[in-house]
């Protein structure tokens, strides 16, 4: 048996993974978009499939960006749409189109066979946003309670373990984030695992919501934050860190802007849970590049898929990305996977058991490649 400096393509795509940073809108497939937007009737500026397949968010100020360490693109991309429609335009089209516990149901389900088929994963954690207006006679508990019987499903079908992650909206008050909390507490269900703090960093600074991150501990639940994604700085994730009391970090590429951060990063192998693929498509040589230095400098990366959906990508094209594109060896691909048990949101006796399978399936496929 040989021990290659890099891993096959197929072994990629089928080793056991686990996918925490994932949006459950994000998910969505064209097809059921198209198909929930005709039931609908949803007036379109294009056919849905064709929305989703020109999804190219615009780059916030490119002023910002200019002295980055990693140079950020300034420009378009070759091969971007000449029309482009923002991933935050496209999910609030998907939101709308949702009407029925059945549909929440539906697209929980979807995620988890997706991610099944297409990548292997074994443990999927998807964000999931507030109730929106329309489906306000669900509420909370019945919302959550439609995509847990997705979870369900797919735990009969595919024997994959999930969670849900309560999205905070941090464009939204401390208050109402706050009061999202109190309300998890209020209605506790054991698919709901934790808080996860999104939407454009910019939109928000971390410390506005300390208050709700308290509660969160005090209560027991996960906590992670979007950080040192979109402001070019090191600081936020120190802030999420220390005053949130995250436990693991969503993106984190600008924590390359402060050598002492990262050499702090490295010594205590925080959790960054890393997309290659982004709605920025003149963004994804940067992200690339961003990883790469990342994880040359010893840092804790875990490979995710964000919105697979809509970007589209899968959790199995992420990892290829990391080993052939970024250069991740065959030893630190293994790592990010066991990387992946240890920084989810599973109970001990589960992240355990998790281990050993990923444990069993992986020698399972050294037997089989010959490794």
């Amino acid at each position: 048996m040989t021990a290659p400096s890099q891993l096959p393509a197929a072994y990629l795509d089928r080793m056991p993974k686990t996918d925490l940073h994932c949006h459950l809108i994000g998910t969505v497939r064209a097809s059921t978009f198209a198909d929930l937007a005709r039931r609908e009737g949803l007036e379109l500026p294009d056919a849905p499939e064709r929305v989703f397949a020109d999804i190219n968010s615009l780059p916030p100020d490119p002023s910002l960006y200019r002295n980055t360490r990693i140079p950020v693109p300034q420009g378009r991309s070759e091969g971007e749409p000449e029309v482009s429609y923002s991933l935050f335009q496209a999910s609030n089209w998907v939101t709308e189109v949702l009407r029925s516990a059945d549909d929440l149901t539906r697209i929980t389900y979807e995620a988890f066979e997706s991610a099944h088929t297409e990548s292997g994963t074994r443990h999927l954690e998807l964000f999931f946003d507030d109730v929106p207006e329309h489906l306000a006679s669900l509420g909370y508990a019945g919302s959550v309670e439609a995509y847990a019987e997705g979870i369900r499903m797919a735990e009969r079908d595919f024997g994959m373990t999930g969670r849900m992650i309560q999205g905070i909206d941090r464009s939204r008050s401390g208050e109402h984030a706050l009061a999202l909390v109190q309300r998890m507490l209020d209605n506790p269900h054991e698919y709901v695992a934790g808080i996860g703090l999104d939407n454009l960093e910019t939109a928000g600074p971390p410390e506005r919501f300390a208050d709700a991150y308290r509660l969160a501990g005090e209560a027991g639940l996960g906590r992670t934050a979007h950080s040192s994604e979109h402001a070019p700085t090191a600081v936020n994730t120190v802030t999420c860190l220390d005053l949130l009391g995250c436990d693991r970090i969503d993106h984190g590429y600008y924590v390359l802007e402060d050598d002492a951060v990262v050499e702090r990063m490295r010594e205590e192998q925080v959790a960054f849970t890393v997309i290659s693929t982004t709605s920025r498509r003149s963004w994804r040589p940067w992200r690339r590049a961003s990883i790469a230095a990342m994880l040359e400098a010893g840092l804790n990366v875990i490979p995710a898929s964000d919105d697979p959906g809509m970007f589209p990508t899968t959790l199995a094209a992420e990892y290829r990305i990391v080993s052939e594109e970024i250069g991740a060896t065959a030893t630190q691909v293994r790592a990010m996977a066991f990387a992946g048990v240890d920084a989810s949101w599973l109970p001990s006796a589960e992240k355990a058991a998790l281990r050993v399978d990923f444990e069993s399936r992986l020698a399972a496929l050294d037997a089989e490649f010959g490794l």
